[in-house]
């Protein structure tokens, strides 16, 4: 085990000593997310112990604190008595739980949720139903809703009641007699509202909402344009469901970002550091061979042209050049549209105004290295032909692969499959299949000339 600094250090004695007091003084002082580090840092015996010295209440608190690693809850919750583990996952908020159960197996969950009082297994196994990555599996069903005839009076006394269970407080959601989503009003403007002026009169009728089936991404769209603390969500009716709150959001923002990184990485599900090179292998090893595959393809291009590269051989020499260069603008393309397609400025903007763009791109990149590229052959082995021709090849080899960059992740997204499959691995590959083949095709239908 790491060297620990001094505090934590006495939090270790005082464990290992058996103070709970003096133990519990100490650590109940720390910010719970401070007490979250400090739980992943020390080691099962004791975990133990702190899971005797602290309530399933507090013990929540510190699982609500920080995201652990998805393997680690279920580590976690078998170190658990089991009825300590259901207590705790009960004070937690509904969606909070939630993600931590859908780490488990069924069987476990089922266990779980037999042991629950009632209300919480109900509210879990409601948010449990739906499918994951929409706005219903991140929803929390604890918010504060206010019948629009409601007084500001006995609103305030409807927030007093429902404040402490509620994960926010700030919005404060209105409907109407069979729970359809009317109105919200903030916080501060129930505060200086007169006590008896009707929620109705003063709130605001105009409500951003998601449906429960809608895309966690498109979840988080709604949240940062409109700079939302919360957003509310309802079902096909605008029946008030539950709400979606920034912290959230952020979570889903960070899991997206990982995701989509690790699809252009060419990986599987690197959100986190493997604990052994085997199992960093085992997700890695798959696409590693389709990419192998897809190599062997290149490699039997080539061959394909060995008369012209017997003939010719300084032709060689730029393969690696030539190969690169398409695929790095091709690279560079597939960020752009995938970066636009996950910021939906692609669906303000026509798709083909941007592979008109990205073309008109690729042919002033290409012309420009192509120039380039003839100059420093020409100065390097005084052969304006060679020149010319690797040139051509990279100014033909540039605009395609910046189309090919672009155009790829648009049909993959039109086909409702995340773009973020066309990773830069597959990209690249393919550029080079295509910068081969017009390089050394060029080659052979000028062969007579060089």
């Amino acid at each position: 085990m790491n060297q620990l600094p001094l505090d934590e250090a006495y939090l270790i004695d005082f464990l290992s000593n058996d103070f709970m007091d003096k133990f519990r003084e100490e650590f109940m002082q720390l910010h719970p997310y401070d007490q979250a580090l400090f739980f992943e840092k020390v080691e099962p015996d004791i975990r133990k112990k702190i899971f005797h010295y602290l309530s399933p209440k507090e013990m929540a608190e510190l699982f609500e604190a920080t995201k652990f690693d998805d393997e680690q809850y279920e580590m976690y919750l078998q170190e658990m008595d089991t009825i300590y583990a259901a207590s705790m996952l009960s004070f937690m908020y509904a969606d909070n739980a939630v993600d931590v159960l859908n780490e488990l197996g069924k069987d476990q969950v089922a266990s779980y949720l037999n042991i629950m009082d009632e209300e919480s297994a109900q509210e879990i196994k409601d948010l449990l139903h739906y499918e994951e990555y929409t706005a219903g599996s991140i929803m929390t069903t604890e918010y504060v809703a206010i019948p629009e005839t409601s007084t500001c009076r006995s609103a305030m006394t409807i927030l007093r009641n429902e404040a402490p269970n509620a994960e926010t407080i700030y919005y404060l959601f209105v409907v109407d007699e069979s729970h359809k989503l009317t109105g919200v009003i903030s916080l501060r403007d129930l505060i200086i509202a007169e006590e008896d002026t009707l929620i109705k009169d003063i709130m605001n009728d105009r409500v951003v909402s998601v449906l429960v089936s809608e895309d966690q991404e498109e979840v988080a769209r709604a949240i940062k344009d409109y700079n939302f603390l919360a957003v509310p969500v309802v079902d096909d009716n605008q029946h008030l469901l539950g709400i979606v709150t920034v912290d959230d959001i952020i979570d889903v923002l960070d899991e997206e970002a990982s995701d989509d990184y690790s699809k252009l990485a060419g990986v599987s599900h690197m959100d986190t550091f493997d604990k052994s090179p085997f199992q960093a292998a085992k997700k890695r090893l798959p696409w590693l061979i389709i990419l192998l595959f897809l190599g062997m393809l290149t490699a039997n291009l080539m061959s394909l042209f060995t008369e012209t590269l017997e003939q010719v051989a300084l032709l060689a020499v730029f393969i690696p050049l030539i190969a690169g260069t398409a695929g790095n603008s091709g690279t560079q393309a597939l960020a752009v549209a995938i970066r636009g397609i996950a910021t939906g400025d692609i669906e303000e903007e026509s798709k083909i105004k941007l592979l008109f763009r990205e073309a008109g791109t690729g042919l002033i990149t290409g012309l420009l290295c192509g120039v380039i590229v003839v100059g420093i052959v020409f100065f390097w082995q005084h052969d304006l032909l060679i020149g010319l021709l690797v040139g051509a090849a990279i100014f033909v080899s540039i605009f395609v692969a910046t189309i090919a960059g672009s155009f790829i992740p648009l049909l993959i997204h039109r086909m409702k499959i995340d773009p973020a499959v066309a990773s830069g691995p597959f990209i690249t590959t393919i550029n080079d299949v295509i910068s081969i083949l017009i390089y050394l095709g060029l080659a052979t239908l000028f062969i007579s000339s060089l």
